[in-house]
């Protein structure tokens, strides 16, 4: 009744149906004298009690040996059940075994297919990174030829403006005055391009 009656809102209480409270109340009083009755007549029939308890544990046991004989007379099949019992654990060892050694050989195959994809995308990328590194070597053979050639033209044109800047320059003079450095010679097959300029 407690426990399925409403409680108070924010509150420890509960409402309880006081008439039906009182109901039950009276229905413990009416009872309790007829449970005490049953515990005097359970206290004097005590050692009945207790025989009726003791044969009973007597039969537990006289059955218990009974049929720890019959287990005994049953050695014959427990010894077979045994002995398959200890055949199916060797079997099922066998293929324990069995199956690890398959999963090692599985994972040592995919180890090593793995470390041959490995060095393949290594040599592939070597290879790739060879690739670029010779085209931009190309490429900067190619722009520095370029700029080679616009520097050696750039050079023929201003040992012709100093040339013409200075027309009677002896060819000697002009000769020992370019001949300061390799690099103010100038490029082969360029000599006869002064009449151009």
């Amino acid at each position: 009744m407690i426990l399925d009656s409403p409680r108070i809102p924010l509150s420890r209480r509960t409402l309880i149906d006081e008439e039906h409270l009182l109901e039950q109340l009276d229905l413990v009083r009416l009872s309790l004298p007829e449970a005490f009755h049953e515990a005097e007549e359970i206290v004097r029939h005590k050692e009945e009690i207790l025989l009726q308890a003791e044969q009973y544990a007597q039969e537990i046991i006289e059955a218990a040996e009974r049929r720890a004989a019959q287990i005994l007379n049953e050695m014959g099949i427990l010894r077979q059940a045994e002995i398959e019992a200890q055949q199916i654990r060797q079997r099922v060892q066998q293929e324990c075994e069995a199956a690890k050694e398959q999963t090692i050989s599985e994972l040592e195959r995919m180890r090593r297919q793995a470390q041959q994809e490995l060095e393949e995308m290594h040599r592939l990328a070597m290879e790739e990174c060879e690739e670029i590194q010779a085209g931009a070597d190309e490429y900067a053979d190619r722009v520095l030829k370029e700029m080679e050639l616009q520097l050696g033209e750039m050079l023929r044109v201003v040992r012709n403006g100093r040339q013409q800047l200075q027309p009677d320059l002896p060819p000697s003079r002009g000769r020992e005055m370019g001949s300061g450095s390799s690099s103010s010679r100038p490029p082969s097959g360029l000599k006869g391009d002064r009449s151009k300029n």
